[in-house]
């Protein structure tokens, strides 16, 4: 068999392939996957990261000597999470899933401070318009004790120029969390949780 022939022959062989699995993995498709799973895709900061992140700290949190000294669940206010990283990180939804997880122990509760502006709209709506006697008190309003705050801090190194097949990077993160007596203004708890993940691109590929 020369080469023309053999070139041939194997080109026919791949085409029957094709044909014979109907060219599945030309085809995009879809599949529900469990979001329970770790999953990285890139060394980049993901949904897996967001979800370990805040229920490693919500554990951590509710067994701490703070936690274990209330007689009464605590109100809490949520703060902000700061983002210091270079990507797009939505740190308002690891704020809200972290509350979310702790909210669901019934062992803290926070005032909704997103909202006061409606609360206050509808409070006033009540005092004018609303039945006698069943209306909602102004001015009445829980305080909270403590306030949450943090951040998500990124660091980014990649590998020396060099002669290679593929790049590798790698990405650490320091999520840090406090928490904050609004009366005395003392830190009465803090933690933070790393994770360094490294990942590589061939050069040329699809």
């Amino acid at each position: 068999m020369n080469r023309r022939t053999a070139i041939t022959t194997s080109l026919v062989l791949i085409a029957g392939l094709l044909q014979s699995s109907g060219c599945a993995m030309f085809r995009a498709s879809t599949k529900d996957v469990d979001p329970a799973q770790p999953q990285h895709a890139t060394a980049k900061y993901d949904d897996t990261d967001l979800r370990v992140l805040t229920e490693t700290v919500a554990r951590e949190f509710l067994a701490s000597p703070l936690m274990t000294r209330q007689a009464q669940p605590p109100l809490m206010r949520l703060g902000a999470i700061q983002n210091r990283t270079e990507q797009h990180v939505d740190t308002k939804a690891l704020a809200e899933r972290m509350r979310n997880l702790l909210l669901q122990s019934n062992k803290v509760q926070f005032v909704t401070e997103a909202q006061r502006d409606e609360i206050l709209k509808e409070q006033e709506y009540q005092a004018k318009q609303g039945e006698k006697g069943t209306q909602v008190a102004a001015g009445q309003q829980a305080n909270p004790r403590y306030m949450i705050t943090g951040s998500l801090v990124e660091i980014k190194t990649d590998e020396p120029r060099q002669v290679r097949l593929s790049r590798k990077e790698w990405r650490y993160y320091n999520f840090n969390v406090e928490v904050t007596d609004l009366q005395s203004g003392k830190l009465e708890w803090n933690v933070q949780k790393e994770i360094k993940r490294q990942a590589s691109k061939p050069l040329v590929g699809w």
